[in-house]
């Protein structure tokens, strides 16, 4: 009994208590009809609520938000339907995919109901009926998909389960706005060796990446060689050069071969580079 009902089999009941005390007893009997009359045939509904109204066994009609009334003994409300957005938990353990893997999955339903005489009237229960489909449909859609899809495309799994659940469902005036896998488990063992495998590959990128840096490296030092081997005036600069950069460091203390520092005095040097002049073809052809 809603509130509004209540109320007046309230008001009705005190009423004929005080008719019957003021007029005649016998008045108190057609107060307690009038107020069972109300109590069973003044109808409430909410806002997202639709009332299913059988007459005789047979369709009366669907009543939506507001007062009604309905016909005793001959009406009788046969569902209340919620057509507001509903969810539904299911999930899917130790379900094989299709490389025989198996997985514990988790999801979510997001339905709502469209049509509440289908709903009422062509299925028994039809939330127990959405449980069972999303369920099925579920381990059907496992069973048809390989992990590394499950894993890496959750967007596509979800689009597929919703519009499989939603092909059973619009039957029954139930549509399905969306499906959401929350969680994919699979077995402790199989983790590692996915871990593993994944480390390895990172560590073959890794190798790859420093091969070919020691491969352009290696390049690079057979061109210097190649300009030092053809001017030897630039080697020895180049010796001075590291000398230099050596040195210039405070409280610094290097050993150099003395044949080295003959090699690399001023005269050497100046001798070297008249060399390089005097074979160039600038030099005119020089000899020493």
């Amino acid at each position: 009994m809603n509130p509004i009902s209540l109320f007046f089999t309230i008001v009705v009941l005190l009423v004929g208590a005080l008719v019957s005390r003021l007029v005649s007893p016998l008045l108190m009997p057609l107060f307690v009809v009038l107020a069972l009359i109300i109590a069973t045939s003044l109808k409430m509904a909410n806002a997202w609520e639709r009332f299913v109204i059988l007459r005789a066994g047979k369709l009366q009609s669907v009543r939506g938000a507001g007062l009604f009334w309905i016909v005793p003994v001959l009406d009788r409300v046969a569902a209340i339907i919620d057509e507001r957005i509903q969810t539904t938990a299911f999930n899917a353990e130790q379900a094989l995919t299709r490389d025989t893997v198996p997985v514990n999955v988790d999801a979510i339903i997001f339905w709502r109901v469209e049509d509440a005489e289908r709903a009422a009237l062509q299925i028994t229960d039809y939330r127990q009926a959405i449980d069972r489909v999303a369920q099925t449909s579920l381990r059907e859609m496992i069973g048809s998909s390989h992990l590394a899809a499950l894993l890496s495309d959750r967007q596509a799994a979800d689009a597929r389960l919703r519009e499989t659940i939603s092909e059973k469902t619009t039957k029954w005036g139930v549509s399905v706005s969306s499906v959401e896998i929350r969680d994919v488990a699979i077995p402790v063992a199989l983790q590692d060796a996915m871990s593993r495998q994944a480390q390895a590959e990172r560590e073959k990128e890794a190798r790859v990446i420093l091969g070919s840096a020691e491969a352009a490296i290696a390049s690079k030092f057979v061109e210097a060689a190649n300009i030092y081997a053809n001017n030897p005036a630039a080697l020895q600069l180049r010796a001075m050069n590291i000398i230099y950069e050596t040195t210039k460091e405070r409280g610094t203390t290097i050993l150099i071969p003395s044949s080295m520092v003959d090699s690399l005095n001023p005269a050497s040097a100046l001798s070297i580079a008249a060399l390089a002049k005097s074979k160039s073809p600038e030099g005119g052809g020089g000899t020493l």
